[in-house]
């Protein structure tokens, strides 16, 4: 009875990113072919992220360290275990963001994604990425070694990191098709890092402090 509550649960999932898609693709098409129109669009993605989430039987518990300013730029960081961490993410943060996925084994996404996240800390958005830079294939890895664009890009900008844990994503909802059951998905949202002051010689420094921070409530 497992594996058929699983199997059919997984293809709910799919199902469910589809829906708000395949109804809302006239408004997305006219929403992403402006940059002026993108906090309208982020809106529609927040709709989508709760809408798959809340579908999935999934409720998010948010402990802020401190809040975030409305109007402030930030880095944004969380480990990676699931797909829905992009719809957690979205959840979590309610004002004008973007988050800029990218596929690490092209050379051409890795510098496409600093020249698109260049653009929008220019324009007083904050970035959200996830830093491992994909999902272990090691499940017993709990927290894999950060790259370093999120933390550049962040210290370059001279702009606040806000490391994010998702502490419940790998159980609620890993990778594996025949696991994972609804329930509660804790984020804590840590206190911002400063990097104001700081330059590219300290990314290795402060790449690791934001790490041990999310790495300690994994660990718990």
């Amino acid at each position: 009875m497992k594996y058929i509550f699983w199997f059919f649960w997984r293809i709910w999932f799919y199902i469910l990113i589809m829906i708000p898609i395949i109804i809302l693709s006239p408004i997305l098409l006219i929403l992403v072919s402006s940059e002026k129109t993108y906090p309208q669009f982020f809106r529609v993605a927040r709709f989508w992220g709760k809408f798959v989430l809340w579908g999935m039987g999934f409720y998010y518990k948010i402990d802020f360290e401190q809040p975030l300013e409305k109007e402030k730029s930030y880095m944004l960081i969380a480990n990676h275990t699931s797909m829905t961490d992009i719809m957690l993410m979205l959840a979590v943060v309610k004002h004008n963001r973007v988050c800029i996925m990218v596929d690490r084994s092209s050379s051409k996404s890795r510098y496409q994604v600093f020249e698109r996240a260049q653009k929008r800390l220019q324009q007083g958005l904050s970035i959200c990425i996830f830093p491992e830079g994909g999902v272990p294939d090691d499940e017993s890895i709990i927290l894999d070694e950060f790259k370093d664009g999120a933390f550049r890009l962040a210290i370059e900008h001279q702009i606040p990191i806000i490391p994010m844990s998702f502490i419940d994503n790998k159980k609620r909802f890993p990778f594996r098709f025949f696991s994972g059951k609804p329930g509660r998905m804790r984020v804590k949202v840590h206190a911002a890092i400063p990097t104001e002051g700081f330059t590219l010689e300290n990314k290795q420094q402060i790449k690791e402090q934001a790490r041990t921070v999310i790495l300690n409530d994994l660990k718990h």
